[in-house]
Formats: structure tokens, C-alpha cells, sequence
């Protein structure tokens, strides 16, 4: 199993996640599409846009214009933000 697959298999959320997630996004997504909506990103992401960093994963996607961060430790998401 590659990193995508693992983090796909593994994936999980805190409830002050889906505040952020759609504070930092500028959006009212509800916790069943923010859980449909980041994996999907997630499987359409090349892994070369896949980061490792410390204990953290960045996943750029240009095309929905986010980079989500997730813990590689726990599979917990800790946030998404805009690209610049």
C-alpha cells in the first residue's frame, strides 16, 4: 500500500476539524461532505504533491486550490488551507 491508500484506509476527524475546515475554506460544508470531499481530493492528487514534513502530511491540490495537512502519526486531519 502506497501513502495515498494508507491515508484513504486510515483518514479520521475531530469534531473542532470540521469548524476549521470550513472556517480557514470560507465555506458551511457539513461533516458528511467534508468527509466526502477530502478523500475524493485526496484520490485525485498526484503523490509527487504529497509533502512529509515532521509528523505532518501536506497534500497540495491545485486544481480545488487547498493544501490539506494531516497528521501521519494518528491519520487525523489537523486542517485545510487556500494555495496561495
Amino acid at each position: 500500500m502506497n501513502n495515498k491508500e494508507i491515508i484513504l484506509h486510515n483518514i479520521c476527524y475531530t469534531e473542532l476539524v470540521y469548524n476549521r475546515i470550513n472556517k480557514k475554506l470560507n465555506s458551511s460544508y457539513s461533516k458528511a461532505e467534508i468527509e466526502e470531499l477530502l478523500p475524493s481530493i485526496i484520490k485525485k492528487t498526484n503523490l509527487v504533491n504529497f509533502r512529509k514534513k515532521g509528523k505532518n502530511i501536506y497534500i497540495s491540490n491545485e486544481e480545488h486550490n487547498i493544501k490539506i495537512t494531516i497528521n501521519i502519526n494518528t491519520f487525523r486531519v489537523i486542517t485545510v488551507d487556500k494555495l496561495n
